[in-house]
């Protein structure tokens, strides 16, 4: 789908895309290339396909590429990931020679002829090494990095040595000791996007119907990969809790990234912990590979749950936010930048279940507070969380990392 810049006008306002076009003209002719580890499946990619197209709607030259990795070296990262958010590693020297050779090849085949190189995450951090570096490079990093396994870090903290700047999404993820310049950039959502636009009363049925989602009881989801930290067997304690008071059922609207060889794993075993309750109709799961199918359901749902014991930033909670729906999320990561607790949504202590789930029944149980939170929530997005800011706080920082 191909959106206009002016399109977001009724949303922000004139003088946010008059903005966007007055800071262009100061990168016109410049050629930025953003890299990250996969085209689809996860809130990088999502970001990347929308903000490379409007830098280039704006008058920037930009491009978006993708490492080419194998099955083993996509399990490798996915241990890095892990590692990074304060998980353990084995880190082999196997583990090593595999993550920099798929780097070094990569580089034997792609030229990087740009004034800008901004890579995403850990997948491609190394490539650095690999070319004459002639050009500013900024490592955006979208994980919780506020207590990374020590032995990686140091590990990959040679490489962004010899980065000029760092990216991360929350002031706790700033690591002291480290000489590059860090900067927080906050990630955002398009609201005109498949899986964020309006959708109408007759649309959103159609595809309940199509997910076999019954509509004779209230409704509790969590959209988010099928991965350990978004903890999945916790949202299943916590609706057990919740369906002893209110007669309700759990939606899981999961996704398998191609970058995530654990999701299959995790997807198989939470299922056969729900048999009973898949049985009876109370969970349902909802493979979440079409945008307006998750945007429907999350715009169905009563409550949104985003139970997370770690969190980069969490653009599944940005999504139920702008949709209006009350969320009820880990008090971890970036959650809070964009929960205000009691006032835009709740925060919870992610293994405190009876208080995630006391949470679930108040809202159930009004429907008014749910609404007024509700709206409070989508204002709150509408002023921090949009693309069209994202895409203001890239150029002002692709502009200070040329001068």
């Amino acid at each position: 789908m191909i959106r206009r810049l002016e399109e977001y006008i009724d949303i922000v306002g004139e003088n946010v895309i008059f903005s966007i076009y007055q800071k262009a003209k100061k990168l016109y002719k410049k050629r930025v290339c953003n890299i990250n580890a996969t085209f689809m499946g996860g809130g990088v990619a999502e970001i990347l396909g929308r903000l490379v197209p409007m830098m280039n709607e704006a008058g920037i030259d930009a491009e978006w590429r993708t490492i080419h990795g194998s099955p083993a070296f996509f399990d490798v990262t996915k241990k890095f990931h892990n590692a990074l958010q304060s998980g353990k590693i084995n880190l082999s020297a196997q583990k090593k020679n595999l993550y920099l050779d798929v780097n070094e090849e990569y580089s034997k085949f792609t030229h990087l002829n740009y004034d800008c190189m901004v890579v995403h995450d850990p997948q491609p951090l190394p490539l650095i090494n690999y070319y004459r570096k002639v050009q500013p490079w900024i490592w955006r990093c979208h994980i919780d990095i506020s207590d990374p396994n020590e032995e990686l870090w140091e590990f990959l903290k040679k490489y962004l040595l010899k980065y000029d700047i760092v990216i991360v999404s929350s002031e706790k993820y700033k690591k002291s000791g480290l000489p590059v310049e860090q900067r927080i950039i906050h990630p955002a959502i398009d609201p005109l996007s498949l899986k964020n636009k309006e959708l109408s009363e007759k649309d959103i049925k159609k595809y309940i119907e199509k997910a076999d989602i019954s509509t004779d009881k209230p409704v509790i989801t969590q959209v988010s990969r099928m991965d350990p930290w978004k903890d999945p067997e916790g949202v299943l304690e916590v609706f057990n809790i919740v369906k002893e008071k209110v007669d309700c059922r759990l939606v899981f609207c999961y996704n398998l990234a191609t970058d995530d060889p654990q999701g299959m794993e995790i997807y198989t075993k939470i299922r056969n912990k729900a048999k009973k309750l898949i049985e009876k109709g109370d969970v349902i799961f909802v493979l979440g590979n079409n945008d307006v199918l998750v945007n429907a359901v999350q715009r169905f749902s009563d409550v949104i749950l985003q139970k997370s014991t770690r969190e980069g930033f969490a653009l599944t909670v940005t999504e139920a936010l702008w949709k209006g729906k009350p969320v009820i999320a880990g008090n971890v990561g970036g959650i809070p930048v964009q929960i205000q607790d009691g006032e835009t949504g709740f925060l919870v202590d992610p293994y405190n279940y009876a208080d995630c789930a006391d949470k679930v029944v108040k809202l159930l149980n009004d429907s008014k507070l749910a609404l007024k939170i509700g709206q409070r929530a989508k204002e709150h997005v509408r002023k921090n969380f949009l693309t069209t800011r994202l895409l203001l706080d890239y150029m002002d920082l692709i502009y200070d990392v040329l001068q």
